[in-house]
């Protein structure tokens, strides 16, 4: 499937973003023009499901990764995912072949979509694309006024069918990379529920850097930017 994609910038080295589970490629309007003023062409999807992008019969974590090949060039300098965008890029990352890649609390452990479904899901699926930026606000008390509104648009234009799809397809799809195929880093929320201690001690066996951003939640360029830009230092 093809994929939305949004641009920004016309650096010489590329920068492919890569979202989380009821998101898309508008969470990045502080992210991406922050890779801009390092020299970068950022390119962000919406994934299958959500955002611009068609909708699907089934979502996978498979079809996330051959989605994303087919929308974006091959070896880009970084390729940066967050949660289930992180799950995404972890299994395209072999046939995407950046430099680098950066994974943002990503989804490697099989209690992460049990972990969203609780926190981030409190409201029935069909109220879910209803729900007021009073409400997102408070949920997220440390968000910027943007952060809220881009959260609650990305709500609206999100299909609920890819969290019911991936719960039947948790015990398959939901895992850490077993080996690390480019310079890899992980930077993870405090506490990370998506990668808990024993798969965090996995990653760093298997090569992954592995950094923390002190008191940020799942969401940690909209909790901490500043936090966020500092754990990328020497990765872009």
């Amino acid at each position: 499937m093809q994929l939305f994609t949004r641009e920004w910038g016309t650096g010489d080295r590329l920068a492919v973003l890569v979202h989380g589970v009821m998101s898309d490629s508008r969470t990045w309007h502080r992210v991406a023009p922050a890779l801009v003023d390092e020299g970068y062409r950022v390119i962000a999807v919406d994934q299958a499901g959500h955002g611009q992008s068609p909708r699907s019969k089934r979502y996978t974590p498979e079809q996330f990764a051959d989605d994303l090949i087919d929308s974006v060039p091959r070896r880009p300098e970084i390729l940066l995912g967050h949660s289930l965008g992180g799950l995404t890029a972890s299994l395209a990352v072999d046939r995407i072949l950046p430099d680098r890649a950066i994974y943002i609390d990503p989804g490697f452990s099989a209690p992460a979509l049990a972990w969203w479904q609780r926190m981030l899901l409190p409201l029935p699926l069909r109220s879910l694309a209803r729900q007021t930026s009073a409400q997102i606000a408070a949920r997220n008390p440390r968000w910027g006024a943007d952060d809220v509104r881009i959260e609650a648009a990305t709500l609206a234009a999100f299909d609920p069918r890819v969290l019911m799809d991936l719960t039947r397809h948790r015990s398959a799809g939901f895992r850490a990379p077993t080996s690390v195929q480019v310079p890899s880093l992980a930077v993870l929320a405090d506490p990370s529920r998506l990668v808990p201690p024993l798969v965090r001690m996995h990653l760093e066996d298997e090569g992954f850097e592995v950094r923390v951003v002190a008191g940020a939640g799942h969401s940690i360029d909209r909790d901490d930017f500043d936090g966020y830009m500092k754990a990328l230092d020497g990765w872009i």
